[in-house]
């Protein structure tokens, strides 16, 4: 993805052959069952994956993580029939899946996947496609939703990841008054704390998929705070990376600039990072 990152975010290209190639390696239902084509594999799996992938693109591996946590709903919640139908074409990416969340008037995009409003008017579902029992839909919803939020928290640590090696190369090449900036201490001082901070979000959000897989009592919290943390840290890194590059960095010839306008929306979806505020506080104060 890395050679075509910068051309799929100018043109607007929603990359389907290459998440098809995705799915041919088992990405396209990496925690979705194999009888139903998935690949079986664990959340601590899902995240290095992600983390993996985006150090390449973010926006097209933010996109494959979200359709994965449609395919794991339709996987655990549904039936025989409708894990039959839908999951085998989903897990191939023959078909696209989508999680329509986000109300009227507050949706931010990233550049190479076609976010767009979907409306329903007068629109009848059959009972033959409803997960669950009637009224258990917001739990589904809000149960994929822990799983997207360390899905896209990994996300954001691939960004951060590339956005510290190239913020590495170019104080190794870029020279101002007579020596390279990688002899600057200041400089040194903030790679050594972009470096630390990544780190630190990369084992919180490895305990939140640990957590979650093993359905522990504090799997919601820790989600939670692995989202708020990672994603607020892993941004500080793109856009730090981004003030080391100077002007360079504003170019579109640069990628830091892209890991720093795909990874600012990682902030807000899934669950805003005030809301993870709210999730962990209400758990804390709910403590006896």
């Amino acid at each position: 993805m890395a050679p075509h990152m910068a051309e799929w975010d100018q043109k607007e290209i929603f990359p389907v052959e290459t998440m098809r190639k995705a799915a041919q390696l088992g990405f396209g239902g990496i925690y979705v069952q194999p009888d139903v084509g998935g690949s079986g594999l664990s959340r601590l799996d899902t995240s290095i994956i992600f983390e993996a992938l985006s150090t390449g693109c973010v926006s097209t591996t933010a996109y494959i993580s979200i359709h994965n946590m449609c395919a794991w709903m339709i996987d655990s919640y549904g039936n025989k029939e409708q894990r039959e139908k839908f999951c085998p074409d989903l897990c191939s990416m023959e078909k696209f899946a989508s999680y329509c969340l986000t109300e009227p008037a507050v949706y931010v995009g990233w550049n190479c996947q076609p976010t767009r409003a979907v409306i329903f008017e007068d629109c009848a579902v059959p009972v033959a496609n409803r997960l669950g029992e009637e009224g258990q839909g917001f739990n589904i919803a809000m149960k994929g939703l822990n799983g997207g939020r360390i899905n896209i928290a990994s996300c954001s640590l691939g960004a951060a990841h590339a956005s510290v090696q190239l913020a590495r190369d170019h104080l190794l090449v870029r020279k101002q008054f007579g020596e390279t900036l990688s002899n600057n201490q200041f400089l040194q001082f903030k790679l050594a704390e972009m470096a630390t901070k990544l780190v630190a979000s990369r084992l919180l959000i490895r305990e939140a998929a640990q957590a979650l897989q093993e359905d522990r009592p504090d799997a919601v919290a820790i989600c939670s705070m692995a989202k708020l943390f990672a994603t607020d840290e892993c941004f500080n890194i793109c856009n730090q990376a981004l003030q080391m590059h100077g002007g360079y960095g504003y170019l579109k010839d640069y990628a830091v600039q892209q890991f720093v306008r795909d990874i600012r929306v990682h902030q807000i979806l899934e669950g805003t990072n005030e809301v993870m505020r709210m999730i962990i506080s209400r758990n804390l104060l709910s403590e006896s």
